[in-house]
């Protein structure tokens, strides 16, 4: 079945790219995949060929999109990635994945929709893959908003820890001294309060 919420959640820009061959199954990360016909519903997305996940594609001529949501943890970002390798495992201990009907996975954790294919048409980009396929499965999974490249940022993506700062406070207006030790006659630039009144900053 191809519902077409489904395919509206292509406006939008994170994917999980996966492909299966032989009993072997691959995904990554991908940021450009859109619809460009509606009679048949057919879809393009665009893959490194750095990526394992590109030659598997190549060959067995199907792969799934599925739609990450904002309900997504970084957690998935660093098991999938931005590319896939040949002996890296990315299923194993995860119950989060199903077959669809052309046999690749979908990711239902942390997405809102999943798309699969069949390609019709490969062009090289240089150093992408461009592949056009028919929609031959479509489904809606949650209705959570679909997450861009903009909200992963400001809201996944882990921030790197500030170094904490060593120093003393003070107590009666806040002003700050930076450094191991506060010197005992040290006197409050601001409030003229004396070292008694700073305490170490937590």
């Amino acid at each position: 079945m191809i519902r077409n919420e489904a395919m509206f959640k292509l406006s939008y820009g994170l994917f999980v790219l996966t492909a299966t061959e032989n009993g072997k199954d691959n995904g990554c990360i991908i940021n450009t995949a859109g619809q460009v016909t509606d009679n048949p519903k057919r879809m393009t997305i665009a893959v490194n060929k750095a990526n394992y996940t590109c030659e598997m594609i190549e060959r067995t001529k199907k792969f799934t999109v599925s739609v990450i949501s904002q309900d997504a943890t970084f957690d998935m970002f660093k098991r999938f990635g931005f590319a896939s390798g040949r002996d890296t495992d990315k299923f194993a201990g995860h119950n989060d994945h199903y077959r669809t009907e052309n046999g690749t996975f979908f990711i239902c954790e942390g997405t809102n929709a999943y798309i699969s294919c069949s390609v019709t048409e490969m062009i090289d980009c240089g150093s992408h893959i461009l592949f056009i396929a028919d929609v031959t499965e479509a489904e809606t999974l949650s209705d959570v908003p679909s997450a861009t490249y903009q909200y992963y940022f400001d809201n996944i993506k882990q921030k790197p820890e500030a170094p904490k700062k060593k120093g003393f406070v003070c107590k009666i207006c806040g002003y700050v001294y930076e450094g191991d030790e506060l010197p005992e006659d040290f006197v409050c630039p601001l409030c003229k309060h004396g070292a008694d009144d700073f305490e170490p900053l937590k």
